[in-house]
């Protein structure tokens, strides 16, 4: 058992995420990803969680496997293309976990993903939330529009906006 895992936990709450994370924050974070979904037919999310709850930080649960659990509850992988990217971040431990749906992961892989979520913690480390996060969501956007590009018509198979915005504060 990690110890100061477990203090980082605990003394991390929902304050620090709105410190972190203050509502013009918020606003740019839903700005970033419409911008970037005008781009491409896949759907990203973004959600920030402050700690993990006591059970599952006592038995171990890592931030991917919360980060899965996540993807399923905000119903990302319920896209018509299979398409949608979680993007997750746990506070306490400041690490970020990108979550692809099959369509996406199938094309790309782990050492994407991996990338972006070390690039974004880079900027977490030096303090800069806002420029990692809104980094994390551009290569995300990068990637989704050129494997999922929008012609700018719906007949040639451009999708409507199947998912939220906004991010979601766990």
């Amino acid at each position: 058992m990690d110890f100061k895992r477990i203090m980082r936990h605990l003394s991390t709450g929902n304050a620090a995420v709105r410190r972190a994370f203050p509502p013009r924050m918020l606003a740019a974070i839903e700005r970033a990803i419409r911008e970037t979904e005008t781009r491409h037919n896949g759907q990203i999310r973004f959600a920030v969680e402050a700690a993990l709850d006591m059970p599952p930080l006592f038995a171990g649960q890592l931030a991917r496997e919360r980060a899965i659990a996540v993807f399923s509850e905000l119903r990302v992988w319920d896209t018509e293309l299979n398409n949608g990217v979680l993007i997750y971040l746990l506070l306490a431990d400041r690490d970020v976990e990108i979550v692809a749906d099959r369509g996406v992961h199938a094309r790309l892989g782990n050492d994407v993903w991996e990338t972006i979520c070390q690039e974004m913690e880079a900027n977490f480390r030096a303090g800069g939330f806002e420029e990692g996060v809104l980094a994390g969501i551009g290569s995300v956007g990068q990637h989704l529009a050129r494997l999922y590009p929008r012609t700018g018509d719906q007949s040639a198979g451009d999708r409507p906006n199947e998912l939220p915005d906004s991010p979601v504060l766990i």
